[in-house]
């Protein structure tokens, strides 16, 4: 018997529904409403954009409503680096360095810095909401900021009436 490994498999699943529960619970309470609050509570440490873990982002709002992005691209030259719109979104490209590109050769002792190829990954910023002819970005220090300004007014594509009929009893 003393060979033998013994599972309790009533202390897992009690676990497992302990894990839920406060899952469960932290959700919930993101949408929680408050009085004087929106709908749902702003949270710095939920990821909106959850899509991509590389290249590190900030992405937020400034006071005027402009649409700021924050790549942590260094080592990237600015030459490799590409950005454009399509649809909705804003699509960034980053091609690896070239003094990078033998890295796979290379036996590391301590490796945190992980250089890989940027493609197509898609931010979303609405077309109507945000005036792409007055985008700006800077690469500076490694960090690339792209600043989309909100437009004065949004955008609506096509103004639809809705009739609304008197339904006989």
């Amino acid at each position: 018997m003393k060979d033998k490994i013994i599972i309790d498999l009533g202390q897992i699943m009690d676990d497992l529904f302990d894990a839920t529960q406060n899952f469960g619970g932290a959700f919930k309470e993101g949408f929680r409403s408050h009085p004087g609050s929106p709908v749902f509570k702003w949270d710095d440490s939920v990821d909106y954009y959850p899509a991509y873990s590389y290249p590190p982002a900030n992405i937020y709002f400034t006071a005027d409503k402009s649409l700021v992005f924050e790549f942590a691209l260094a080592g990237f030259n600015e030459k490799e680096i590409s950005l454009e719109f399509k649809g909705d979104y804003m699509v960034l490209n980053a091609g690896l360095p070239e003094e990078r590109r033998g890295d796979d050769e290379i036996k590391f002792l301590k490796r945190r810095l992980k250089f890989k190829e940027i493609a197509d990954q898609k931010y979303y910023a609405p077309e109507d909401k945000f005036d792409r002819n007055a985008v700006k970005a800077i690469y500076r220090n490694g960090i690339l900021t792209v600043s989309l300004p909100a437009r004065e007014q949004a955008e609506s594509h096509k103004e639809i009436k809705i009739e609304i009929v008197k339904e006989e009893d």
